[in-house]
């Protein structure tokens, strides 16, 4: 359950946004860095029919077992 009082939209940070907060500050967590997001470790958005469609994509490539078009169709996924 979120937290109302938390950062955008009362959600967690972001792991991948934290980890590179967290090398900026010499491998630590930063002080001022809790259990909600800020505005440098929320999540990214991307509409989620976007995301559906490349992970479809990707999955159908790798049924077919074609890693080439796996990768092209990854490269076309929104970025996080």
């Amino acid at each position: 359950m979120a937290n109302e009082k938390a950062g955008p939209g009362g959600r967690q940070p972001e792991a991948l946004r934290s980890l590179k907060s967290a090398a900026r500050s010499g491998s630590r967590k930063p002080d001022g860095q809790g259990y909600e997001a800020r505005s440098d470790t929320a999540p990214k958005g991307a509409a989620p029919e976007r995301k559906q469609k490349a992970a479809a994509e990707v999955l159908a490539a790798g049924v077919e077992k074609r890693p080439a078009k796996m990768t092209a169709a990854a490269k076309k996924a929104p970025q996080r």
